[in-house]
């Protein structure tokens, strides 16, 4: 295979070396092979390295069939057989960090708890381990994390090994290594060791904090999502700038936060209910005047852009006042009508057949009970001229 320095220096950036080939794969991707590279190819968990090859933008790198593909967003040169080449530090440390704060955290739970990690994702802004246990306590976790910042405290080595697979017994790894050639271990001694092909730092100092974020259950499993280093202030500022906006607009200090806004809670609440109960007076008194409006047994009216819901309470607030009408609803709500049609108790008219009569004039799709049904379909006539109709085909007498 081409191309391993990035297995040797992970604070290797910059570097020129030969191209050995260059084309687009079967997807009509551009791409180069280096007879030497320091980009690291996605895997292990870990997404790739970018950067530059002679000023051309390398977006994505992979090993396939032995070989790793650089990714450009246009070809080199066809000249061009040396190159200089340079990776974005920025997210190459990030990386470096939240991979080696990985290992210390999954560490930290194999070690005190005897909780296993099975699978590991690096993502743009978290990260997660998957442990093999069917609960995590917040106690466990707490003691997870503060071991976790204790190794990083202590600024130890972080050290790499190639072994030989007869070598290995030597070791008391967190889990078993998944190839049988090219061995290379992450050791942190007497705390971890693990078979890695990821870039780390040379200590856990350069870690940086670890926090867990949270986790949740997946698959029989649990999902520890948390951040390392870097992300860790950024995290944090980006709860510091909410933290103030929020002291702002509530007018409370931080430590008052959670307090003012239980009662700003509590007093929405209020007003909800408050609001609801004058709503359903105001319904009463414009179910009353309906009825005041049609001595008839049948009352139809037509509104503008009223929800369904609205129909439904209105409707009920009819019948519930006279229980000898039938009660047919209409609200046009721009290109929709919409249709509730209920009885009272002392009539005997099946609301059910009835809208099954009425939706057809619009296109309309609905059912319900025998006694309260609802429907909508396409304002292709108006709601009073659906009415008219209605009547004339005597659906509605």
């Amino acid at each position: 295979m081409e191309g391993k320095l990035y297995y040797q220096d992970p604070y290797l950036v910059q570097f020129s070396t030969e191209v050995i080939e260059q084309g687009k794969d079967e997807s009509g991707k551009w791409y180069a092979i280096l007879k030497e590279t320091a980009f690291y190819p996605t895997g292990g968990g870990q997404p790739c390295d970018t950067g530059y090859i002679s000023g051309v933008q390398v977006y994505d790198v992979e090993e396939k069939n032995g070989e790793i593909l650089h990714y450009l967003e246009s070809p080199l040169p066809n000249d061009v057989t040396i190159v200089d080449c340079q990776l974005d530090w920025n997210r190459r440390y990030d990386h470096m960090q939240q991979h080696s704060g990985q290992h210390i955290l999954s560490a930290a739970f194999e070690n005190l708890l005897g909780f296993r990690t099975v699978s590991f994702h690096l993502g743009k802004d978290t990260l997660t381990i998957d442990l093999d246990i069917g609960e995590l306590s917040e106690i466990d976790a707490m003691v997870a994390e503060e071991k976790a910042n204790q190794i990083v405290a202590e600024s130890r080595n972080i050290e790499t090994k190639w072994v030989q697979p007869n070598e290995l017994s030597q070791y008391r790894l967190r889990k078993q290594v998944s190839v049988t050639e090219n061995i290379r271990l992450v050791v942190i001694p007497e705390f971890d060791y693990n078979g890695c092909g990821g870039t780390h730092p040379r200590t856990t100092a350069e870690t940086g904090p670890i926090k867990i974020l949270g986790w949740e259950k997946q698959r029989k499993k649990i999902r520890v999502e948390f951040i390392c280093g870097g992300r860790v202030l950024a995290h944090l500022q980006q709860k510091h700038t909410v933290i103030q906006r929020l002291s702002g607009l509530l007018n409370a200090p931080q430590g008052e936060l959670v307090l003012a806004v239980e009662r700003l809670l509590d007093g929405n609440k209020k007003l909800v209910q408050a609001t609801e109960e004058a709503n359903d007076r105001l319904v009463h008194y414009e179910g009353k005047e309906i009825i005041e409006n049609h001595p008839e047994q049948m009352v139809t009216e037509v509104f503008q852009n009223r929800s369904v819901q609205e129909l439904q309470k209105l409707t009920r607030s009819i019948i519930s006042m006279d229980e000898a009408k039938i009660v047919v609803l209409l609200a046009e709500n721009g290109e929709r009508l919409q249709v509730v049609c209920a009885r009272g108790e002392k009539v005997e008219t099946n609301m059910r057949q009835l809208i099954e009569k009425i939706l057809p004039y619009i296109q309309g799709k609905g059912g319900g009970s025998e006694s309260f049904a609802q429907g909508g379909g396409a304002a292709v006539i108006s709601g009073e001229m659906l009415i008219k109709t209605l009547k004339e085909k005597e659906v509605l007498q």
